[in-house]
């Protein structure tokens, strides 16, 4: 049974800087994409890589979703 996290609902609305800091000392094994909403959730499915999105046009880059391993 795996305990290695895969979800980080706590880190919505946090900066999309500090998250990635936060899951970079979660998981220092997957890579970490920035991406805003509107670029779509990429394809095909990447157990090493978590997507942090936010908001388009949000100046502040926001966490907008969950960020989840994939």
């Amino acid at each position: 049974m795996s305990t290695l996290k895969k979800t980080w609902p706590e880190l919505l609305g946090w900066t999309a800087t500090a998250a990635a800091m936060q899951i970079n000392q979660d998981r220092p094994d997957v890579a970490i994409e920035v991406r805003p909403i509107s670029s779509g959730v990429p394809t095909p499915y990447n157990p090493e890589r978590v997507c942090i999105y936010f908001e388009d046009g949000d100046s502040r880059g926001l966490v907008a979703w969950i960020p989840i391993v994939g």
